[in-house]
């Protein structure tokens, strides 16, 4: 039988799915799982949204249109950097792509060459590692400090820039962690980057999901995307549209060019409906997607202050996204033990922290994107498996 090739070999996935899967084994024995393991909403898409679709579908827009994306959506994807950022990208800075996921794949393909370096932040998202890999590149983690609560340093990025050093991955508000990384920091950051000559490819899908006890800031305003920052963002979070996979990018024209043939070569195009969803998201009521943040906020206040009751944990208050990141190292157990434990003998489902790279050992990362009640029955479920665990 003829080898697959190592460019597949190289491909990892993201690992919370394995935990899913054994998830759904205890389930289908019958067991009651909650479930705060994956970033997946518990509101279903906005109803104006779904309308707007449903209106684009019946005018028959199912068809190709430009790689790039239609002029209304990258109209309207200008005119949101320009409220929310400060600048307006030029029409050859903005592309539309199937989901926010692939533009950090499109970006380590166009801007590092096989055994350059890639900067990204540990703990940090797993698909940063495996698109890294994938394209031959060299992934370099930075470390993210509970001291710090976790909020991103220039004086951790530095000590590791090689002459190899091609691209710096930043993701603020931060999945795993939820932490907002402060305007003076990003400043720093940016500043390395010019320093070296580095792209820095900003993951910003969480932007919209700020509690208000933290300013949100975007390194992309400092160069307005024109000369080594890659802004990245997408609808899947904010407006609960994980499974309709659109996102944007802006950055620098020569830059968009090559994503938007890379984009051209794998998918074509994104469909016009879906766009039309954007389009709708973005201008359309904001109600809904005002109620699931204030749900968020109210959620996440509950979770932490109740991870923070429970002797032995100690959990920092995430400024966005909707991950709390607790810290569980005075168990004595690895992260991967203790979430296993909280499976197996709570009926909890959470994320160990090394899922997340080697800083995130200690921690596991929990997501309150489900119900009060949920989320009460889980602080519940953990503090007596916590107690067994300190009496045994």
């Amino acid at each position: 039988m003829r080898e697959i090739s190592v460019n597949a070999l190289n491909v990892e996935g993201q690992p919370m799915f394995k935990v899913i899967d054994k998830v759904k084994l205890l389930e289908a024995q019958g067991k009651d799982i909650i479930h705060l393991e994956i970033g997946d909403p518990d509101f279903g898409t906005p109803r104006n949204i779904v309308d707007a679709t449903k209106k684009s579908l019946d005018r028959g827009e199912t068809h190709y249109v430009s790689s790039w994306g239609m002029p209304d959506f990258l109209e309207v994807i200008r005119e949101a950097t320009k409220s929310s950022r400060g600048f307006t990208p030029d029409e050859n800075q903005v592309l539309v792509i199937p989901g926010a996921n692939i533009g950090i794949f499109y970006a380590i393909f166009c801007l590092s060459n096989p055994g350059q370096e890639v900067l990204v932040p540990d703990p940090g998202f797993p698909t940063y590692l495996s698109a890294i890999k994938m394209c031959g590149a060299v992934p370099i983690p930075f470390p993210l400090h509970e001291k710090n609560a976790f909020r991103m340093r220039a004086e951790d990025i530095e000590p590791l820039i090689t002459d190899k050093t091609r691209l710096l991955i930043i993701n603020s508000p931060q999945n795993p962690t939820g932490a907002i990384t402060e305007p003076w920091a990003l400043k720093e950051i940016y500043e390395l980057a010019v320093k070296y000559d580095l792209y820095v490819y900003s993951d910003e899908i969480y932007a919209r999901m700020v509690y208000g006890d933290q300013d949100f800031f975007s390194i992309a305003s400092l160069d307005h995307c024109k000369e080594r920052v890659i802004l990245s963002n997408g609808f899947s979070k904010a407006f609960a549209m994980t499974g309709w996979r659109l996102g944007t990018l802006v950055m620098p024209p020569i830059v968009a060019e090559r994503m938007m043939m890379l984009l051209q070569t794998t998918s074509s195009c994104v469909a016009p409906f879906l766009q039309r969803a954007g389009i709708e998201a973005v201008r359309g009521d904001q109600s809904s997607v005002n109620e699931m943040m204030s749900e968020y906020k109210s959620r996440r206040d509950f979770l932490v202050n109740g991870l923070n009751g429970i002797p032995g944990i100690q959990c920092h208050m995430p400024g966005g996204a909707f991950y709390a990141f607790p810290n569980i190292s005075s168990f004595g157990m690895s992260s991967d033990d203790f979430a296993n434990y909280m499976l197996e003998n709570a009926g909890i489902a959470i994320l160990p922290g090394s899922c997340f790279g080697k800083n995130g050992e200690g921690f596991v990362r929990i997501v309150y994107a489900s119900s009060r009640e949920k989320i009460k029955e889980a602080l519940s479920r953990l503090e007596d498996a916590c107690k067994k665990l300190r009496e045994n």
